[in-house]
């Protein structure tokens, strides 16, 4: 088993809708920073957090707070706006995942063009390579945006399962493939594959267990089942059903 097929499947955990339950009502209550350190307990191998443009959930100041609280590398999504790009290189995140982003969207509704994109791209992707940061693309499952991360110089591809997670019948089991199939390309073109979006205790272990895979990055969720069970049992479960497969 090489580099690019880990034995061990990596979870990181999106704490943004931590964020959202606390500026629904302002204030400070719930905590990310607090959240982070109950993913770090319960297994998690990181933290990913999205600053959106219009900062519906993290704000600025939680990045200092979040890459304070614990060791685990932080994953920042981001924009690929001039912007994000500056806050990015300022706080120096573990890595960076550019993904597409639109202020009426509840959610991000599918991957980033990047290959529609390069240019704009390019010159990001190299900022953020020359400071340290790893970079990931935030890209449907798609032999073309392989490609085009190739030509970017990107390390790291994380594939949107969203459209796996929201299949139903005879389609699930043709978009697992897809994911399969994009997983060994990209592994065999030297690019790290993650994944993630919309996975659930449910559907997670069909995705764990594709042997390329390096992470899987899972939020809402988790941070839905917490209301429930608490956090770090919510966590502890999804590494448990990962495990299992890997």
């Amino acid at each position: 088993m090489n580099a690019l097929t880990p034995s061990r499947l990596r979870l990181g955990v999106n704490i943004d809708h931590v964020a959202t339950i606390r500026n629904a009502r302002g204030g400070e209550h719930p905590d990310p920073a607090r959240a982070a350190q109950i993913v770090a307990q319960a297994g998690g191998d990181g933290i990913t957090v999205h600053l959106r443009e219009d900062r519906r959930h993290i704000r600025d100041e939680d990045l200092v707070r979040v890459q304070a609280a614990t060791g685990l590398p932080l994953n920042l999504e981001m924009a690929a706006t001039d912007e994000m790009l500056e806050i990015a290189l300022r706080h120096k995140p573990h890595a960076a995942c550019i993904v597409p982003e639109k202020r009426e969207e509840r959610t991000t509704e599918g991957g980033l063009d990047a290959a529609g994109l390069h240019n704009q791209l390019a010159p990001i992707v190299s900022r953020l390579s020359d400071a340290g940061v790893r970079v990931s693309l935030f890209i449907a499952p798609d032999p073309r945006q392989i490609e085009a991360a190739m030509k970017l110089g990107a390390p790291i591809v994380e594939f949107h399962t969203g459209e796996y997670a929201h299949a139903e019948g005879e389609q699930v089991a043709i978009e697992l493939k897809r994911i399969v199939d994009m997983a060994a390309l990209a592994a065999k073109n030297g690019i790290e594959p993650h994944a993630g979006h919309g996975l659930t205790y449910e559907n997670v272990q069909p995705i764990a267990a594709i042997p390329q895979l390096a992470e899987l990055n899972i939020g809402h969720y988790l941070i839905g089942e917490a209301i429930f069970c608490g956090l770090e049992a919510s966590v502890t479960r999804m590494r448990a059903l990962m495990d299992e497969v890997r």
